[in-house]
């Protein structure tokens, strides 16, 4: 079953960088007491996610923390040196979390996981934005076409936050 509006996510874990290596973070840790826009990409590196979705979100990043968002986070089914690297390569180390979901267990668990296997990708989750709000669901944008960030990209999403 999917996601939806209204919904609290599911407990997970990620992986992130730190300067002491790998650490494991929990969707309580990122998303208790705080509000939240998180979205997530088929993969690091691949030309939609690397070119369009990523940099939209680092392009708006003031005017979304202005709208009294806490965290800008990124997930995607990537292992965390993947994700760091890629955090790195674009200038987004520091500005936006980079959650490495290596097995896809939150993706999986949002009902937002993709079947990329036909492509040579295996197991990635959907692209989508969402906002959420002490672990609620309160905006969701699923993007309804391969190759496309538009529904779920920062435009879209800063236009949400009023």
């Amino acid at each position: 079953m999917t996601i939806k509006i209204g919904d609290k996510l599911p407990e997970a874990q990620f992986r992130v960088m730190t300067g002491e290596g790998p650490k494991v973070v929990t969707t309580q840790d990122l998303f208790k007491g705080k509000k939240v826009v998180l979205f997530a990409v088929p993969g690091a590196f691949t030309p939609t996610c690397h070119r369009n979705h990523l940099p939209g979100f680092l392009n708006h990043r003031d005017a979304i923390l202005g709208k009294g968002v806490d965290t800008i986070a990124v997930t995607g089914v990537n292992d965390v040196f993947v994700m760091d690297a890629w955090a790195k390569s674009t200038g987004g180390a520091g500005k936006i979390e980079f959650l490495a979901d290596g097995n896809g267990d939150f993706a999986q668990a949002l009902g937002l996981a993709l079947d990329g296997s036909g492509n040579g990708l295996g197991l990635r989750s959907q692209r989508y934005s969402m906002l959420v709000e002490n672990g609620v669901v309160t905006q969701l944008n699923i993007e309804d076409a391969p190759g496309k960030a538009d529904i779920s990209g920062a435009d879209r999403m800063l236009g949400q936050l009023g």
